[in-house]
């Protein structure tokens, strides 16, 4: 049995390769540029860019699962060509902004863009498990620059409390998954196992450091203006409506990496040793 990794580059996806590999499974992933990929001895690599479905047919040759990241440019083209190959089970890397459990995710930019993947995959017929991570720990890398510069950040809504998960997680539930018997339509939400204000995020930060943090509020308005050069107005907007809603209404946690893997999900405090170097 093979595994196809799409946006094996990827943090989660770097994850998975190796997780799968561990296990001793055959892992094979695409790229755009296979003569300067880097990854792990064993790892088969195929040359193509699967969001534009430019690739070979012989790449889904003995390949049973696949794991579907979702590209930017979407991935219609790539499961087009895989409704005709032999493959048992997709695992699509999804958002729970998909399940519209609260009103701000309607329509919001996450949930329009992986609704579109998960609609694609879910065309083909083939068996799909859905992994709908909540925000993912790896966001707080966008602290990094002012961190390093005048360690602090500056932000609204210091208050609100949201449950980053560990991107080894996601991939954790994803291996899990790909390695289990039988396929199965199955939807995973998923979240950290901890929901923390930002402020006690960036304490997390500062303790892997080994030196305070600050966090400096400004307003709504303040972040919209200064990161608009940066992001388009819809992600800044999901990102305001969820810190709003979470001043009150902090994230439910899952229990599901638990659940689905046997292991307890990693902490934020674990994420923030595991990338220290990343803010220093």
């Amino acid at each position: 049995m093979s595994y196809l990794i799409t946006g094996a580059s990827g943090a989660s996806g770097r994850n998975i390769v190796s997780q799968l590999l561990a296990a001793g499974a055959s892992v094979r992933v695409i790229s755009r540029k296979p003569e300067r990929a880097e990854y792990p001895a064993g790892v088969e690599v195929a040359g193509g860019d699967f969001a534009k479905g430019d690739f070979a047919d012989h790449l889904f040759k003995g390949v049973t699962k696949v794991f579907v990241f979702p590209a930017e440019g979407g991935v219609d083209a790539f499961a087009a060509k895989a409704s005709s190959a032999k493959i048992q089970q997709f695992v699509v890397l999804s958002s729970l902004a998909v399940s519209e459990e609260h009103t701000r995710d309607i329509a919001s930019a996450s949930n329009l863009h992986h609704a579109r993947i998960e609609k694609a995959i879910k065309a083909t017929g083939i068996p799909t498990t859905i992994l709908r991570p909540g925000t993912f720990a790896n966001n707080l890398l966008a602290w990094a620059p002012a961190i390093r510069a005048a360690g602090a950040v500056f932000g609204p809504y210091p208050t609100s409390a949201q449950a980053p998960i560990h991107e080894a997680d996601v991939a954790a539930v994803a291996v899990a998954t790909l390695l289990a018997d039988g396929q199965v339509d199955h939807v995973y939400a998923l979240t950290g196992p901890q929901a923390l204000s930002r402020v006690e995020q960036l304490n997390a930060i500062g303790e892997a450091l080994g030196r305070p943090l600050q966090f400096r509020e400004t307003t709504p308005e303040q972040f919209r203006e200064s990161m608009k050069q940066y992001m388009p107005d819809g992600i800044i907007k999901m990102l305001l409506d969820y810190w709003s809603d979470t001043v009150t209404k902090p994230d439910v946690v899952r229990p599901t990496v638990q659940e689905v893997t046997g292991k307890r999900g990693r902490t934020l405090s674990e994420w923030a040793r595991d990338h220290v170097s990343d803010f220093r």
